[in-house]
């Protein structure tokens, strides 16, 4: 009888409650999940973006949960609980960050920045870790819930890929004291654009220089890719790493790259190959200065006139004339605005002013073949055979064989010729010279790698490639920038039109007795409007001694 009555009341109930529901066209749910305890009305899914009020609470919840070392209560404010409890939870045992105090700023829309600190324990040391980063809030699809859209740099901002994580314990590297040639320190603070330099000559040298690593926070990468050191707990002994920059080098191209956005430049020693500068302004703090690969635009006349004079088809005072525009197999090329035909123009002269059609007109003559340009520049400039050992992860340029329209056009430095500043470095110490050295950053010494060879040029073709530099430089397009310097000096300018781009990569490589260098500036204009200017500066620090 009770369990009869039970039913037919559990039974009376259903039938009021789906009454109810039908009449107020709201959906009834169970506030515990279990079963048990009173049942409420739900309110309507809601869709669309959150409002500042959503935004603000559930930004809160996350805040406290996590400053309370509560992870789970912080993961349900995710839309990925799951995952974030699991980062959240290594995040305070396996990087060992306690203490964490959040000061939330304003909300923006859907987004909250926040600033974090906290303390960073291991083995009994100890280190105070403050940062910056920011969340967005998004709805829940099928919730209709405000959460926090979890993706790893919510943690911090440098775990960028999923997988990436934090650890504190002993560094993968000691980390190393790098010097310049003279023993001076060089440092990320002093010289910013070293940074990631110094981190990859951490990386390969810092177990043959004879330090000891380390405790410290970084991040571990999912990639492989090496730690990125956060916090330093305790710093062990590093060993020193002595390089070939110059510091009174490097001073001045830190400064010359400040005046242009996307900027690199090179500074090498010709009569050695070493790397005495190198620096680096950019969004993306990609070392453009070894690893770029553009389109070098007029400055890779410099190799062409090498092909011509090295294959017998012309010399410096023959006639190359520079008409305003010339034919190649059906494409029409021209010269930059502005540029005055010169039908009675030498070699010399065209090369002096930059002249494009007179050299898309000399890559047609005999005996020059669609390789010939490949040739000169590999076997006698050492470029395109990927086997550069300069210390660092470095790119050797590319000079492929090319047909049709991109034969004249990589002529000229377009088409598919890429090459850095580094490249364009190199190629102009070897026309100095007629010697190819590899540029190298570290001493060979350090870890007895092989250079690259090349054959180099020939005496009378570094003789008229120097007149033809020496003539730019002090009557041609790079007069401008090169006035004002002494001694013997020489340069080339470039521009190279990018697809999408309104203003021209500007290009400019030059040398003063025993420097070269050369600059590349995006979107920078002609070679004389930002990376001459570059140049000129790095230059005028002096050639570096010892």
């Amino acid at each position: 009888m009770r369990g009869g009555a039970k039913a037919a009341v559990i039974g009376g109930m259903f039938a009021a409650l789906v009454g109810g529901a039908a009449y107020s066209g709201y959906a009834f749910v169970d506030g515990l999940r279990g079963g048990h305890g009173p049942k409420v009305l739900a309110e309507p899914t809601r869709t669309g973006t959150p409002t500042a009020s959503e935004v603000a609470a559930v930004a809160k919840a996350f805040f406290d949960g996590w400053q309370s070392g509560d992870t789970r209560a912080a993961a349900r404010a995710t839309n990925d609980a799951v995952g974030a409890e699991e980062m959240l939870v290594g995040y305070r045992d396996e990087a060992g960050i306690s203490g964490v105090e959040i000061t939330a700023g304003t909300p923006r829309d859907t987004r909250v920045a926040y600033q974090v600190r906290a303390v960073v324990t291991h083995g009994g040391k100890r280190a105070r870790l403050a940062y910056e980063s920011e969340l967005h809030v998004v709805r829940g699809p099928a919730s209709g819930r405000a959460l926090v859209e979890w993706k790893p740099s919510v943690l911090h901002p440098e775990l960028l890929d999923i997988g990436d994580v934090l650890v504190t314990g002993e560094a993968s590297k000691p980390q190393v004291k790098a010097v310049d040639r003279d023993g001076e320190a060089l440092t990320a603070r002093t010289y910013p654009s070293l940074a990631p330099v110094l981190d990859q000559l951490r990386e390969k040298y810092g177990d043959r220089t004879g330090g000891t690593p380390g405790i410290e926070l970084a991040v571990r990468h999912a990639s492989g890719a090496p730690d990125t050191p956060l916090l330093t707990l305790s710093k062990g002994r590093p060993g020193t790493l002595r390089t070939t920059l110059s510091a009174r080098v490097q001073r001045a191209a830190e400064r010359a790259v400040l005046r242009y956005p996307e900027s690199s430049v090179v500074a090498v020693r010709p009569s050695t190959g070493e790397v005495l500068a190198l620096a680096n302004r950019r969004n993306d703090g990609f070392n453009a200065a070894f690893q770029g690969q553009l389109a070098p635009g007029s400055t890779m006349k410099i190799v062409t006139a090498a092909t011509l004079i090295e294959n017998g088809v012309v010399t410096a005072d023959d006639p190359a004339p520079c008409p305003d525009e010339a034919v190649w197999q059906g494409q029409a090329f021209g010269n930059i605005a502005g540029l005055e035909p010169d039908l009675t123009a030498t070699l010399l002269t065209s090369f002096q002013r930059s002249c494009n059609t007179a050299f898309v007109r000399l890559v047609d003559e005999e005996p020059l073949t669609d390789e010939s340009l490949t040739q000169v520049a590999r076997d006698r400039f050492g470029l395109g055979r990927d086997n550069w050992t300069t210390g660092i992860a470095s790119f050797d340029g590319r000079v492929p064989p090319s047909t049709g329209p991109d034969r004249a056009a990589g002529a000229i430095g377009q088409g598919l010729v890429q090459m850095s500043p580094l490249n364009m470095a190199s190629v102009t110490a070897t026309a100095m010279t007629g010697t190819f050295r590899q540029p190298f950053l570290v001493p060979r010494s350090l870890d007895d790698r092989r250079f690259a060879r090349a054959e180099g040029l020939s005496p009378d073709t570094v003789t008229q490639l120097r007149r033809m530099m020496e003539a730019t430089a002090r009557v041609g397009t790079g007069a401008g920038v090169m006035a004002g310097l002494g001694g013997d000096i020489g340069a080339k300018t470039g521009s190279a039109e990018v697809d999408g781009q309104s203003r021209s990569n500007s290009w400019f490589t030059g040398y003063r007795d025993d420097m070269a260098a050369a600059a590349m500036t995006q979107s920078g204009g002609r070679g004389g409007d930002a990376a001459g200017p570059i140049v000129a500066e790095v230059l005028r620090g002096g050639p570096a001694g010892g």
